[in-house]
């Protein structure tokens, strides 16, 4: 075994055994054991078949009748015994194929979304697609994993069941095989192995590419049709599907001379046998019957000896998976509630209260400062507007006060999640009833309609549920509703949930200034304490402190009654 052998080993290994180590492994061992009784079973009539294979080709060549019918007979009766196990068999390989493959499936989704690892994901370029690793990797993972295990045992089985009876027959025909599968196991290996495996990788990541170039044209395709974009993003589409092309027609050629040997390999085996037996057979001391019994044992042996050769393609395809899949896991921590490292000093705490204390902000790459050694308290009441230029690090500031933005150093202090809401420029509309949209993202509390229809009111939404006949009513409200209309429905999140803080990015920028001003007086009525990012002058008046960033790392607090708005000031 190769250094890479036993690198792709452990990475399958790590992927594999905690569904088999863990909770589900009484579960998991339990149907094993039955498909190897089952395949023990399958092995068993398979001999008994080959056997009678022989016995009536013997009987023809005899032309015994009645020992031809007795076998005939016999057949039918292993037959009738056969098909319930072969059926059971799928039937528990399939049953063991979901369970682990929801096993792992939960496994992969705790930890994508634990720690808001699914955002940290968008950033990562060396993870690509990793909602399609999640719904179709660990598919073709569990599928491919128990389709080669039993394979292999299945092979085990076979070759110790058929070589006892090829060894009874001919020897020389044991001695000759050994020798043709080995031969034909190395040249698949060192000729045609490590190119095709890399081909492979590389054609599972173009085709995912693509994939992900479709689904970004479905999911903006109102923009993109607004700016009469199609032509470029046709042209992008053809180029990701370009590459999988170019790539896949490698692919097709290395995968040429791999056939070219498969087929001569295997379609030997129907005249070789044959042709070291015929001269036992024409001198009389084989009959007919037992050197067919011979070629099958033959080929059933071959098979076993051969399972890298027959299936070399398969193989390299799923070594390609394990790589995609492997890669997912490494970056997502081990299980939830255990946080990734990350390269960052910003320190979060929980408190009462939400305070900055000597916090710098950086740019990924840390080539550009975009705060320097901030240090503010926003005290309960005391709500906070943040301006400044485009560019200047507002819409970073939110996402380190959020703990999604970690490149710098400080200390950010914050009420705990279930007690600081934050409200993006385009809200987020979940695929649900428009009740859950009220309560987002507290979906367990229970609220009655009544209030969920007043507050409708309160954000000047008082039709929204009629419109589409009740609160439970399901739509795609991204899609169905204005931009407007989503912001003022973010807004009625507040009012229900009433948070200690509210962290509001941008979240009137669609709202004629009678609506906003209404959204800010109500807000004022809850104990809540605001935090928006804002480029209007006219919100000023509900706020009490200014923080106004440069865009070169400087900063300035002041009360918001002694602030002036700078010309370019604005996002």
């Amino acid at each position: 075994m190769t250094p890479a052998d036993r690198h792709l080993w452990k990475r399958f290994w790590a992927i594999a055994s905690p569904y088999w180590r863990q909770d589900e492994r009484l579960k998991a061992w339990g149907l094993l054991a039955l498909l190897v009784l089952l395949l023990l079973g399958q092995t068993r009539f398979a001999v008994l078949f080959n056997e009678q294979t022989g016995e009536f080709t013997s009987a023809l060549a005899a032309r015994d009748e009645q020992r031809f019918w007795d076998s005939i007979k016999y057949c039918l009766g292993l037959l009738a015994m056969a098909v319930p196990i072969f059926a059971l068999h799928y039937f528990v390989r399939d049953t063991l194929g979901i369970h682990w493959r929801r096993w792992l499936t939960h496994r992969f989704l705790d930890s994508y979304f634990s720690h808001r690892n699914f955002y940290e994901l968008n950033s990562n370029a060396g993870i690509d697609n990793p909602d399609q690793r999640v719904a179709e990797d660990i598919n073709t993972f569990t599928q491919r994993s128990l389709y080669f295990l039993l394979i292999f045992i299945g092979s085990t089985l076979q070759l110790v069941a058929f070589s006892t009876v090829l060894w009874s027959i001919s020897r020389e025909l044991v001695y000759f095989l050994v020798l043709y599968a080995s031969a034909g196991t190395l040249v698949t290996i060192f000729v045609f192995g490590k190119r095709l495996m890399n081909l492979n990788f590389l054609q599972l990541r173009r085709e995912a590419d693509f994939r992900f170039s479709l689904v970004r044209v479905r999911e903006n395709a109102e923009s993109i049709a607004l700016y009469r974009g199609e032509g470029q993003e046709q042209q992008q589409v053809r180029k990701r599907f370009a590459a999988a092309f170019k790539n896949f027609k490698r692919l097709v050629r290395t995968q040429l001379g791999l056939n070219f040997f498969q087929y001569a390999y295997s379609l030997l085996t129907i005249v070789l046998p044959s042709a070291i037996i015929a001269s036992d057979v024409l001198s009389g001391e084989l009959e007919v019957g037992r050197a067919v019994q011979a070629a099958g044992a033959f080929a059933a042996v071959l098979a076993a000896f051969s399972l890298i050769v027959e299936n070399f393609e398969s193989l390299s395809r799923f070594a390609a998976g394990i790589d995609r899949l492997d890669s997912l896991a490494r970056f997502l921590p081990g299980h939830a509630g255990c946080p990734p490292q990350r390269g960052n000093s910003i320190v979060s705490v929980d408190a009462n209260q939400l305070a900055l204390e000597n916090l710098t902000l950086q740019t990924p790459n840390c080539e550009r400062t975009l705060v320097r050694n901030l240090s503010i308290k926003v005290q309960r009441g005391e709500h906070l507007m943040i301006v400044g230029q485009s560019g200047s690090g507002k819409s970073s500031l939110l996402r380190a006060i959020a703990g999604l933005w970690y490149n710098g150093s400080g200390t950010i202090y914050r009420p705990t999640p279930n007690n600081i809401l934050f409200l993006p420029q385009q809200p987020y509309m979940l695929l649900g009833s428009l009740r859950s949209q009220l309560l987002y993202p507290h979906n367990g509390h229970a609220v009655a309609d009544a209030q969920l229809l007043k507050v409708l009111e309160k954000v000047n939404l008082p039709d929204l549920a009629s419109r589409f006949g009740s609160l439970d009513a399901e739509a795609d409200w991204s899609k169905v509703l204005s931009v407007g209309e989503q912001q003022r429905l973010a807004f009625a999140r507040i009012l229900i949930v009433k948070p200690r803080y509210a962290v509001l990015d941008e979240a009137t920028s669609a709202l004629d200034s009678a609506n906003e001003d209404a959204l800010y007086k109500l807000l004022l009525t809850l104990d809540t304490t605001l935090v928006s990012v804002a480029h209007r002058p006219a919100i000023l008046k509900y706020h009490r402190q200014v923080l106004a960033l440069n865009g070169e790392g400087g900063w300035q607090a002041s009360p918001a009654e002694a602030f002036r708005f700078a010309p370019n000031d604005g996002d």
